[in-house]
Parts: structure tokens; C-alpha cells; sequence
């Protein structure tokens, strides 16, 4: 079963997109800002991780960063979710070193299609 792991602040965005992604057959876990992204996506070893942009302290652009940058994290895929649609913010999280990009509110259909891609595999 694939491993999401979603980083985000929202405790409502949290409970719909793991409730949407759970139906659709993931194991889903949850953190609730930056520094315990980065402490869960070390722990579990998610495939993949949806991280919100907006996180407070340390934004979803910082958690990124430092995931990136251990050896153990570096290779999980990182999807970076937020409600700002500019092109500039699409560069700035694959600067910071996500893998992909999309916007809330989540388009299931389309995200799926992304974690897919980022997954290498076709989803059931």
C-alpha cells in the first residue's frame, strides 16, 4: 500500500484529502507543520509527501529544503500543495526542491495523476 505522507497546518484540509485519498486506497499520516514533516518523513519513509506552502514558522519551501538535503529523505517524491497559483510560486517550490506542484482547493483527479507520475507507477 502507498505511504502518504500530507504535511499540513489546516486540520480541515487535513481530514478531506486524507479522508478523499484513504477511500482511494492509500495509507495516509499526517504532520502538522515543517519540523515534524521532516522528523515523520525520516521516521516513515513515505512514498511520497503533499506539502502545504503555508506552514507558519518554517514553510513547506524550508521543510523541503531539508528533506532534500538527507541522504535518508532526498528521494522521496515531494508534492508541494498551496492556494497561490502563480507561475512564480510553481518555480519557487521546484527551486526549493519539489518534485511537483499543485493547487488547492485539491482537484482529486488531477492530483492523483501527479502522485502517480511522481510514483513512476500507474495507480489502481
Amino acid at each position: 500500500m502507498t505511504l502518504v505522507l500530507i504535511v499540513e497546518d489546516n486540520p480541515i484540509n487535513r481530514d478531506v484529502l486524507g479522508r478523499r485519498l484513504e477511500r482511494r486506497g492509500f495509507a495516509i499520516r499526517f504532520a502538522e507543520d515543517g519540523p515534524e514533516g521532516i522528523a515523520a518523513a525520516k521516521a516513515l519513509k513515505p512514498d511520497v509527501i503533499l506539502m502545504d506552502i503555508g506552514l507558519g514558522e518554517m514553510d513547506g519551501y524550508e521543510a523541503t529544503r531539508t528533506i532534500k538535503a538527507d541522504h535518508d529523505t532526498a528521494g522521496i517524491p515531494v508534492i508541494a500543495l498551496t492556494a497561490s497559483a502563480f507561475e512564480s510560486d510553481r518555480a519557487k517550490a521546484l527551486a526549493a526542491g519539489c518534485d511537483d506542484f499543485d493547487t488547492k482547493p485539491v482537484d482529486l483527479p488531477r492530483l492523483l495523476g501527479k502522485i502517480e507520475a511522481a510514483l513512476g507507477q500507474t495507480l489502481s
